[in-house]
Protein backbone atom coordinates (compact mmCIF):
# COMPACT_ATOMS: atom_id res chain seq x y z
CA UNK A 1 0.00 0.00 0.00
CA UNK A 2 1.46 3.04 -0.77
CA UNK A 3 2.02 5.96 1.76
CA UNK A 4 0.12 8.91 1.17
CA UNK A 5 1.95 12.34 0.49
CA UNK A 6 1.58 15.23 2.92
CA UNK A 7 0.89 19.04 1.44
CA UNK A 8 4.23 19.54 1.98
CA UNK A 9 5.80 16.68 0.58
CA UNK A 10 3.95 17.31 -2.73
CA UNK A 11 4.81 20.88 -3.26
CA UNK A 12 8.72 19.89 -2.50
CA UNK A 13 8.28 16.80 -4.96
CA UNK A 14 6.28 19.45 -7.50
CA UNK A 15 8.73 21.53 -7.40
CA UNK A 16 11.39 19.09 -8.32
CA UNK A 17 9.47 17.47 -10.80
CA UNK A 18 8.53 14.19 -9.71
CA UNK A 19 5.47 12.61 -11.28
CA UNK A 20 4.37 11.11 -8.30
CA UNK A 21 4.09 14.39 -6.81
CA UNK A 22 2.90 16.03 -10.00
CA UNK A 23 -0.32 13.12 -9.98
CA UNK A 24 -1.01 13.42 -6.50
CA UNK A 25 -1.69 17.36 -6.94
CA UNK A 26 -3.74 16.85 -9.77
CA UNK A 27 -6.00 14.00 -7.66
CA UNK A 28 -6.00 16.03 -4.70
CA UNK A 29 -7.08 19.81 -6.10
CA UNK A 30 -8.40 18.69 -10.06
CA UNK A 31 -12.20 18.64 -8.46
CA UNK A 32 -11.43 22.32 -6.79
CA UNK A 33 -10.24 23.95 -9.65
CA UNK A 34 -12.35 22.28 -11.85
CA UNK A 35 -15.11 24.15 -10.33
CA UNK A 36 -13.45 27.41 -11.00
CA UNK A 37 -13.23 26.51 -14.96
CA UNK A 38 -16.73 25.80 -14.93
CA UNK A 39 -17.67 28.28 -12.73
CA UNK A 40 -15.79 31.20 -16.16
CA UNK A 41 -17.04 28.62 -18.83
CA UNK A 42 -20.07 27.40 -18.02
CA UNK A 43 -19.06 24.26 -20.62
CA UNK A 44 -18.08 21.00 -19.38
CA UNK A 45 -15.63 20.59 -22.37
CA UNK A 46 -14.11 24.19 -22.63
CA UNK A 47 -13.58 23.56 -18.89
CA UNK A 48 -11.77 20.59 -19.00
CA UNK A 49 -9.33 22.11 -21.66
CA UNK A 50 -9.18 24.49 -19.34
CA UNK A 51 -8.37 23.12 -16.37
CA UNK A 52 -5.47 20.71 -18.41
CA UNK A 53 -4.02 23.89 -19.73
CA UNK A 54 -4.08 25.46 -15.59
CA UNK A 55 -2.01 22.59 -14.38
CA UNK A 56 0.54 22.49 -17.57
CA UNK A 57 1.01 26.20 -16.28
CA UNK A 58 1.23 25.12 -12.41
CA UNK A 59 3.78 22.73 -12.77
CA UNK A 60 5.95 25.26 -15.39
CA UNK A 61 5.86 28.11 -12.99
CA UNK A 62 5.92 25.48 -9.66
CA UNK A 63 9.56 26.87 -9.16
CA UNK A 64 7.90 30.55 -8.07
CA UNK A 65 5.28 29.04 -5.56
CA UNK A 66 6.36 30.66 -2.40
CA UNK A 67 4.35 29.42 0.71
CA UNK A 68 5.65 32.42 2.32
CA UNK A 69 3.68 34.39 -0.06
CA UNK A 70 0.04 32.43 0.36
CA UNK A 71 -1.53 28.95 0.49
CA UNK A 72 -0.98 26.81 -2.40
CA UNK A 73 -4.59 26.28 -2.88
CA UNK A 74 -5.19 30.18 -3.54
CA UNK A 75 -1.89 30.43 -5.67
CA UNK A 76 -3.22 27.97 -8.02
CA UNK A 77 -7.08 29.24 -8.27
CA UNK A 78 -5.37 32.27 -9.66
CA UNK A 79 -3.84 30.91 -12.12
CA UNK A 80 -7.00 28.91 -12.63
CA UNK A 81 -8.99 32.13 -13.12
CA UNK A 82 -6.23 34.09 -15.29
CA UNK A 83 -5.89 30.66 -17.90
CA UNK A 84 -10.23 30.71 -17.87
CA UNK A 85 -9.98 34.36 -18.05
CA UNK A 86 -7.51 34.44 -21.05
CA UNK A 87 -9.12 31.39 -22.88
CA UNK A 88 -12.54 33.81 -23.41
CA UNK A 89 -12.76 35.82 -26.49
CA UNK A 90 -13.46 39.22 -25.75
CA UNK A 91 -15.84 39.68 -28.19
CA UNK A 92 -17.93 36.39 -26.86
CA UNK A 93 -18.04 38.35 -23.25
CA UNK A 94 -21.21 40.90 -23.36
CA UNK A 95 -20.38 43.52 -21.13
CA UNK A 96 -22.18 45.77 -20.70
CA UNK A 97 -21.29 49.70 -20.31
CA UNK A 98 -25.11 50.85 -19.63
CA UNK A 99 -25.89 52.11 -15.47
CA UNK A 100 -28.31 50.07 -13.84
CA UNK A 101 -30.91 51.56 -11.81
CA UNK A 102 -30.39 50.62 -8.34
CA UNK A 103 -33.58 51.67 -7.29
CA UNK A 104 -35.08 48.70 -8.96
CA UNK A 105 -34.69 45.98 -6.41
CA UNK A 106 -35.96 42.56 -6.72
CA UNK A 107 -36.24 41.17 -3.00
CA UNK A 108 -35.55 37.41 -2.15
CA UNK A 109 -37.23 36.28 0.80
CA UNK A 110 -34.77 34.90 3.07
CA UNK A 111 -36.79 31.30 3.57
CA UNK A 112 -35.93 31.03 -0.04
CA UNK A 113 -32.20 30.74 -0.26
CA UNK A 114 -32.55 29.23 3.49
CA UNK A 115 -34.09 25.85 1.10
CA UNK A 116 -31.80 26.87 -1.56
CA UNK A 117 -28.90 24.57 -2.20
CA UNK A 118 -24.83 25.44 -3.38
CA UNK A 119 -25.95 23.28 -6.34
CA UNK A 120 -28.79 25.14 -7.18
CA UNK A 121 -27.38 28.37 -6.97
CA UNK A 122 -24.29 27.33 -9.10
CA UNK A 123 -26.64 26.13 -11.50
CA UNK A 124 -28.40 29.87 -11.59
CA UNK A 125 -24.99 31.32 -11.77
CA UNK A 126 -24.41 29.26 -15.18
CA UNK A 127 -27.43 30.76 -16.56
CA UNK A 128 -25.96 34.42 -16.47
CA UNK A 129 -24.70 35.67 -19.62
CA UNK A 130 -20.51 35.38 -20.05
CA UNK A 131 -20.01 39.20 -19.43
CA UNK A 132 -22.24 39.05 -16.15
CA UNK A 133 -21.23 35.36 -14.85
CA UNK A 134 -17.48 36.87 -15.38
CA UNK A 135 -17.35 39.83 -13.05
CA UNK A 136 -19.70 37.96 -10.82
CA UNK A 137 -17.35 34.99 -10.10
CA UNK A 138 -14.33 37.38 -9.91
CA UNK A 139 -15.88 39.73 -7.20
CA UNK A 140 -18.01 37.98 -5.20
CA UNK A 141 -16.37 34.26 -5.37
CA UNK A 142 -12.63 35.56 -6.30
CA UNK A 143 -13.04 38.52 -4.26
CA UNK A 144 -11.52 40.75 -6.74
CA UNK A 145 -11.91 44.26 -6.71
CA UNK A 146 -13.57 46.35 -9.70
CA UNK A 147 -10.28 48.13 -10.43
CA UNK A 148 -8.60 44.98 -11.04
CA UNK A 149 -11.40 43.05 -12.33
CA UNK A 150 -11.84 45.96 -15.13
CA UNK A 151 -7.88 45.20 -15.89
CA UNK A 152 -8.41 41.79 -16.02
CA UNK A 153 -11.12 42.10 -18.75
CA UNK A 154 -9.69 45.26 -19.98
CA UNK A 155 -12.96 47.30 -19.48
CA UNK A 156 -13.74 50.01 -17.63
CA UNK A 157 -14.45 50.46 -13.58
CA UNK A 158 -17.78 51.32 -14.12
CA UNK A 159 -18.94 48.73 -16.27
CA UNK A 160 -17.00 46.26 -14.10
CA UNK A 161 -19.60 47.94 -11.35
CA UNK A 162 -22.84 47.67 -13.27
CA UNK A 163 -21.89 43.97 -14.59
CA UNK A 164 -21.95 43.15 -11.10
CA UNK A 165 -25.25 44.86 -10.26
CA UNK A 166 -26.78 43.15 -13.69
CA UNK A 167 -25.51 40.14 -12.50
CA UNK A 168 -27.41 40.40 -9.05
CA UNK A 169 -30.47 41.76 -10.15
CA UNK A 170 -30.40 38.50 -12.30
CA UNK A 171 -29.72 36.18 -10.10
CA UNK A 172 -32.67 37.46 -7.71
CA UNK A 173 -35.13 37.08 -10.58
CA UNK A 174 -33.40 33.83 -11.67
CA UNK A 175 -34.10 32.30 -7.92
CA UNK A 176 -37.47 33.68 -7.54
CA UNK A 177 -38.52 32.08 -11.05
CA UNK A 178 -37.01 29.17 -9.66
CA UNK A 179 -38.74 29.30 -6.29
CA UNK A 180 -42.49 29.18 -8.32
CA UNK A 181 -40.94 26.46 -10.90
CA UNK A 182 -41.59 23.03 -11.08
CA UNK A 183 -38.01 22.50 -9.56
CA UNK A 184 -38.28 24.05 -6.21
CA UNK A 185 -38.49 21.71 -3.94
CA UNK A 186 -39.02 22.46 0.03
CA UNK A 187 -37.17 21.03 2.19
CA UNK A 188 -39.15 21.58 5.56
Amino acid sequence: MKKQLTIEEIILGCQQGQAECQRALVDNYSELLYSVCLRYTGDETKSKDILQESFIRIFKFFKSYDSDKGSLTAWMRKITVNVALRSLSKKNLEVSTLTVDLNNRIVVEPEVMANFGKEDLMKIVMTLPDGYRQVFNLSVIEGYSHKEIAEMLGIQEVSSRSNLSRAKQLLRKKIKAFKNSDQWIKTS
